[in-house]
């Protein structure tokens, strides 16, 4: 499978995760690589100094044993095997002295400088210490040590001092930095490519899940599988299969939607092309004027089919630019969609009344409530006589809100209670016309909210009650509980 072509990238495009990771591990080793030198360096340094400093030491204990003091005045005998032997030194310069605190030479090289503050310099009389000095331009590496006698005062004592060159300290130093630092000319350049197998071995799941993608059908919604996939995978193939579902109930609403408006306007659609043929071939006004009625009729029937199919379409969809939630009150989103239909129900000579106990605070969104409140109350005027009475109120029950439209109408059937809610559901002996989803768009709008919505027969007599059960919002456990009619 060939790759996708590379394009361009400006702006705030994101460059390749590979590359990002490569980056982030590359660029440490780059950074510690200098200091791991540095670090190497100082070590191999002081690792170096140490023989030869044991060396120094060793040299400075010989001179102090042929140190002896007469009367209180010092007096050294050094024989030429012993200066030999200090001397004997193939690459480095070795100097010595030996000098009384005013700084008398009593033997040793002249041209070895004295330490600038000889009569200040405080130390434990045998103990050895190490300075750094420069003769003729070259760095020394000094060992030395204090020797009086019993009961002698400071400035009497007596300064033994052995310096040599530094070049095999740095011979030995540079050996060492070298067996650090050449294998790691290797290792690293090795390490690198070890790294990039590694990342290209462990982004081959990234590649198998985009493979997966672009080989799927475009009407292919199922969700991924995540079997056989890291963990910080699965994550993002869950958000991506959640992202399918969404589109998943979007393309079926739409589907139903198409497979329901096809049906159900077929046969408006039909009556309205049969009463329009009548009309035309109607020679009698009164009779034309008949038609043209049932026209208006159909039309206006049709009009209400389709903005019902359109708003549970859009419910089922989840569409977010109607589906946003915000704390309401639902005893004033009641008053003012009764008052709406106030006028309708005074032409069909019903009594429509609104009860409330007190404000009612829900989360939920407005449109939507409307329209369901619009369809309880639509719903309870049709199934209602003239003379009768429908009642539209909300009681405030603890931890709910709870919406009731009651009617005295026809009523309804336990048997038919839970029916009526499926679409196109209409009660057979019920007279009257209608689509048969309203309720529908009421359980869909219900359960938007986490509510519960029901239909039963009226308690207090003739008639039906349909009653939602919402959450009150106010009370956070009781976001996401199931509620259950009552």
């Amino acid at each position: 499978m060939k790759s996708p072509p590379k394009t361009r990238r400006t702006g705030d495009s994101q460059r390749s995760l590979f590359g990002e990771i490569l980056d982030w591990m590359l660029a440490p080793l780059l950074f510690v690589w200098p200091i791991s030198i540095a670090l190497t360096h100082y070590f191999a340094n002081n690792v170096a100094a140490f023989p030869y400093d044991q060396a120094l030491r060793e040299h400075v204990s010989a001179i102090s044993r042929q140190l002896k003091f007469v009367g209180g005045k010092p007096a050294i005998n050094l024989p030429g095997s012993a200066r030999a032997v200090i001397r004997a030194d193939e690459i480095d310069t070795v100097y010595f002295h030996v000098l009384t605190r005013q700084a008398r030479l009593l033997a040793g090289d002249k041209d070895f400088p004295p330490p600038e503050d000889l009569d200040s310099i405080v130390t434990e009389p045998g103990e050895i210490y190490f300075r750094d000095a420069e003769v003729n331009g070259q760095e020394l590496r000094v060992a030395y040590t204090f020797l009086n006698d019993t009961g002698m005062a400071p400035a009497q004592w007596v300064l033994v001092e052995v310096g040599e060159t530094l070049e095999k300290r740095a011979q030995l130093s540079n050996k060492i930095i070298a067996s650090v630092i050449i294998p790691q000319f290797i290792i690293i350049p090795l390490a690198v490519v070890l790294v990039w197998f590694g990342l290209t071995k462990g982004l081959q799941p990234l590649t198998r899940l985009r493979e997966t993608i672009e080989a799927r059908q475009s009407a292919d919604l199922s969700p991924i599988s995540n079997r056989r996939v890291p963990e910080e995978l699965e994550p993002l193939i869950g958000a991506f299969n959640a992202m399918l579902e969404r589109m998943k109930r979007n393309v079926d609403a739409q589907q139903r939607f198409i497979a329901d408006a096809a049906h159900q306007l077929r046969t408006p659609l039909a009556g309205l092309k049969t009463q329009a043929q009548l009309a035309l071939r109607e020679s009698n006004p009164r009779q034309l004027q008949n038609s043209l009625r049932q026209i208006a009729t159909g039309v206006d029937r049709a009009s209400r089919l389709v903005n019902q199919l359109l708003t549970l379409a859009r419910t089922e969809a989840g569409d977010q630019l109607h589906q946003k939630q915000e704390p309401l009150d639902l005893d004033q989103l009641l008053r003012e969609t009764v008052e709406d239909w106030v006028m309708r129900a005074m032409e069909r000579r019903i009594d429509l009344g609104f009860e409330t106990s007190g404000p009612a605070i829900i989360r939920g969104n407005a449109f939507l409530l409307r329209e369901m409140v619009n369809n309880l109350i639509d719903n309870a005027l049709r199934y209602t006589p003239g003379g009768g009475q429908v009642t539209a109120r909300v009681v405030g029950h603890g931890d709910f809100a709870i919406l009731e439209v009651e009617d005295s109408g026809i009523g309804i059937s336990e048997e038919q209670a839970e029916l009526v809610f499926e679409r196109f559901y209409r009660v057979d002996d019920a007279g009257t016309e209608g689509s048969g989803l309203g309720l529908a768009i009421v359980r869909e709008i219900a359960d938007q909210h986490r509510a519960a919505a029901s239909l039963g027969p009226n308690p207090r007599g003739k008639g039906a009650i349909a009653r939602v059960i919402f959450p009150a919002w106010y009370d956070s456990t009781a976001v996401g509980q199931e509620v259950k009619p009552v």
